[in-house]
């Protein structure tokens, strides 16, 4: 896979600003925030491809809020190495809005590489009421990712198939 490789420690940083715009932009609205990413596993984080998809993520993600009703009260863009990254803070229930994404990430082509977090007004994400399944096997993703099933290589091959798919 093409692009620039990143270290662990910056990965680690971006997650901490990743909570903090999150926290400021709950504190700011008093309303849930849709937090997106991609899920691409290995050092690259981004490149055109994954840039693409991660855009056709957002235009779902806007399209479905507009077909839902929902107002959007700001939305923050971040395209960094360390990968792409959507914040919305949406004017309506938590649980509402995550029903929303888990249809996205399920019946959509890119949705397997999507990552839509809802995170409440009390700061708690919204869980999904069923395990992701790995992008390789039919197993729990979490307990592949955890066990290191499977290489880095071989998951990149398979987003690498994905991406060929959905985003060319």
């Amino acid at each position: 896979m093409q692009g620039i490789e990143v270290e662990i420690d910056e990965i680690l940083i971006c997650r901490e600003k990743r909570v903090a715009i999150q926290n400021e932009m709950i504190k700011k609205y008093r309303n849930p925030v849709i937090s997106f990413t991609m899920n691409i596993p290995g050092p690259i984080k981004t490149n055109d491809v994954i840039k693409k998809a991660f855009d056709i993520g957002k235009n779902l993600i806007l399209e479905k809020l507009k077909e839902n009703n929902i107002e959007i009260l700001e939305i923050q863009e971040l395209n960094e190495n360390t990968g792409n990254e959507l914040f919305i803070s949406v004017d309506s229930q938590a649980e509402k809005i995550k029903d929303i994404t888990i249809t996205i990430e399920e019946n959509t082509e890119l949705g397997r590489l999507f990552d839509i977090d809802v995170i409440d007004i009390n700061f708690e994400k919204l869980s999904r009421k069923s395990f992701r399944k790995c992008l390789i096997c039919e197993e729990q993703a979490q307990e592949c990712g955890r066990s290191r099933k499977h290489s880095v290589e071989e998951l990149q091959n398979k987003v690498e198939e994905i991406l060929s798919k959905g985003a060319k």
